[in-house]
């Protein structure tokens, strides 16, 4: 009879840690922090190294670039002003975004970024909540002038120092026209920027001052942010983006004087958190919870359920659908779950591994993070290797893998 401990079989966390372990001593990571729970059961496995050179060890509480996999937390900010009826659903946004005002839309995704028509209707909150407001990446339009808009403005810089002040980088993006009227087609990443703008402007903080004294210090989030102070600062690895012909390692951002060792002058809701994998294995079970974390109410159960289940259209669906499917070859099989909630992607057909309702994110920098609420299930895997390289997301999907394995029901 197999040994269980806390839902999940001794032989199948084992397997986990020989399949991660095989990922490091591949010299392709240097070095991985998991985190699995189920209930009050916690385990987690720390291998490998710092620095790809060797280093200090990983350690329970090493400090990660979430990159995308701060998605699902950021969101959580404007949830809080939409449970307090500060902001409505179908508000319209302008009133506090006057630079979404009076949009115009591309002819075609392709064209030039003259020929434009205007926009059907104004864009609202949840336009922005569900990433449909018009605007965003999309694999299949690369090469087009809108797309090199986006990154010559630095509405979607390749570093977070890049990012210019919220309010000139509002007034950039409202220089550009739509790529689909508003609520017409899910986009990527965007529209999780223009929200954490639109939550300073609604309540006159910072976006982070905001999502710290409402959701980051009840939980008691204490090493997440959108910068590492000092005094945590040997706690962060240098992040790699090997090169994707040789698979050389290339240091990406160095921790002492890097990207994140100061104070962002754009704090991204998109990609800009650190945290470890206790911070978000206590946000993630807050939302399995319903929103309450240790009897205190974080969000509305509502909120919570909007947030985590499928909020697309079924024309919506699939062309996101489509995208996950047809750019395999870029995304190295991430993203490939069907829905998308507020802020997070909601499996809406068994495609792997993980059953329909999981639901979570992962990062570009080689982050993962997910919850499962039949199996009531939170599962971490954080690298400091980014996915210019397959590597990090084949541990990923190995690591979901074996971690769907070891449960004992």
């Amino acid at each position: 009879m197999d040994n269980r401990d806390g839902g999940f079989t001794r032989s199948g966390l084992g397997r986990m840690r020989d399949v991660l372990a095989r990922h490091v001593e591949s010299k392709r990571i240097p070095g991985l922090v998991a985190l699995v729970a189920r209930g009050a059961q916690t385990h987690v496995e720390e291998i490998g190294t710092m620095r790809h050179e060797g280093g200090g060890p990983m350690r329970r509480n090493t400090i990660f670039r979430m990159a995308s996999t701060s998605k699902p937390v950021a969101m959580a900010a404007a949830m809080v002003l939409v449970d307090e009826c500060r902001l409505r659903l179908d508000d319209t946004v302008e009133q506090w975004l006057p630079e979404l005002a009076d949009r115009r839309v591309l002819t075609r995704v392709d064209g030039p970024l003259a020929d434009t028509v205007p926009a059907r209707r104004p864009i609202t909150v949840r336009d922005l909540l569900t990433s449909t407001f018009g605007l965003g990446m999309d694999l299949t339009a690369l090469g087009t002038p809108i797309i090199g808009a986006l990154f010559e403005q630095g509405i979607y810089p390749q570093n977070m120092t890049d990012y210019s002040e919220p309010d000139e980088w509002m007034r950039r993006l409202g220089t550009l026209p739509l790529m689909y009227q508003p609520g017409e087609r899910w986009q990527y990443h965007i529209s999780h920027d223009v929200l954490g703008v639109l939550v300073a402007r609604v309540t006159g903080r910072s976006f982070e001052t905001f999502l710290r004294e409402r959701v980051l210090d009840p939980l008691g989030m204490k090493d997440t942010g959108f910068h590492v102070p000092s005094d945590k600062i040997d706690r962060l690895p240098p992040s790699y983006a090997p090169d994707p012909q040789t698979g050389d390692f290339i240091v990406w951002d160095e921790a002492a004087g890097g990207q994140y060792s100061q104070p962002p002058a754009f704090q991204s809701g998109g990609s800009g958190l650190v945290s470890t994998v206790d911070d978000y294995h206590t946000y993630f079970r807050m939302l399995l919870n319903g929103g309450t974390h240790n009897g205190e109410r974080i969000l509305s159960r509502p909120a919570v359920q909007l947030m985590t289940t499928n909020r697309l259209t079924p024309e919506q669906q699939a062309v996101r659908t489509a995208m996950a499917r047809d750019s395999v070859h870029v995304s190295h099989g991430q993203g490939q779950h069907g829905g998308w909630g507020f802020g997070m992607a909601v499996r809406t057909y068994r495609g792997d591994y993980a059953p329909v309702g999981q639901f979570g994110w992962d990062g570009g920098t080689g982050t993962s993070a997910y919850a499962d609420p039949d199996k009531q299930l939170v599962g971490i895997l954080l690298t400091q290797v980014g996915m210019s390289v397959p590597d990090p997301a084949h541990a990923i999907h190995d690591f979901w893998t074996t971690l769907y394995q070891a449960i004992d029901d």
